[in-house]
């Protein structure tokens, strides 16, 4: 199913597309497809852990969500709401503020021609701490490993939506994004620099970062893709992108 979404925004990025500046757009996806390559491995791995961890959590009776009586489909939306705030918003916002889980994020952001496929890029590192903190939320909640599956289910089509080098009426985005992470509202996080890199953590929904004062939304016309601590390196060579997190050339936070 993740490779039909893709496929889609790729192709309807043909047709009404945000960036205006031409760049190789074959060239640019390979880059970040080989980054996708080593963070599958990771996935892989963590699934077999998670059904292990969902077996014990059968016999065992641990976590939250056994803790009270509710319906199959209330317990569902409590578990959508907290991955969606646990594991998407408040680590993202962690990659963001903590000096080493920032150098490992920078990866994601030294993209400077942002679309679909950036919504992959990721440094392996980077989604470990991603995926421990899922696998920790569906521990201490208790959370059966179906709600999991499908909670990241629905995260791809949101990540490949947000990415994807769209451009949506600007009233229509605007809309959307008073529920959801619109395309224009995650472009603004992709600014390369502050205070717009350091805002809209959100993936699916955006009440997160109007509840605590992350949201912002300007004007789209004004963003400029990549990072200007990093916007000297090459955004496309896979091996350098590995070792930024041990590189001096790219400056972290307080360097």
């Amino acid at each position: 199913m993740g490779t039909i979404i893709h496929h889609f925004f790729w192709i309807i990025e043909g047709y009404y597309s945000f960036y205006l500046q031409p760049y190789k757009k074959w060239k640019h996806a390979k880059t970040n497809f080989i980054l996708l390559l080593l963070v599958l491995v990771i996935n892989s791995i963590f699934g077999i852990i998670l059904l292990k961890v969902d077996t014990w959590l059968g016999t065992s009776n641990f976590g939250l969500l056994n803790m009270f009586e509710a319906s199959l489909w209330v317990k569902l939306l409590i578990s959508i709401l907290v991955l969606d705030f646990t594991s998407q918003y408040f680590v993202h916002f962690l990659l963001h503020k903590v000096r080493w889980m920032w150098r490992l994020h920078i990866v994601h952001h030294t993209d400077k021609h942002v679309d679909v496929t950036t919504g992959t890029r990721h440094h392996p590192l980077d989604f470990l701490i991603r995926e421990t903190f899922a696998l920790c939320v569906v521990i201490l909640m208790g959370m059966p490993i179906s709600f999991y599956f499908l909670y990241r289910m629905i995260t791809i089509p949101f990540t490949y939506f947000n990415h994807a080098d769209i451009s949506l009426p600007l009233w229509l985005d605007k809309g959307l994004s008073y529920v959801i992470v619109s395309p224009n509202m995650h472009k603004f996080h992709h600014h390369h620099e502050l205070p717009w890199t350091d805002s809209n953590y959100g993936n699916i929904l955006s009440i997160w970062d109007r509840i605590f004062g992350t949201f912002t939304y300007g004007d789209p016309s004004k963003i400029v893709y990549g990072l200007d601590s990093s916007n000297h390196t090459d955004d496309e060579d896979v091996l350098f992108q590995l070792g930024i997190p041990f590189s001096k050339e790219v400056k972290s936070i307080e360097e």
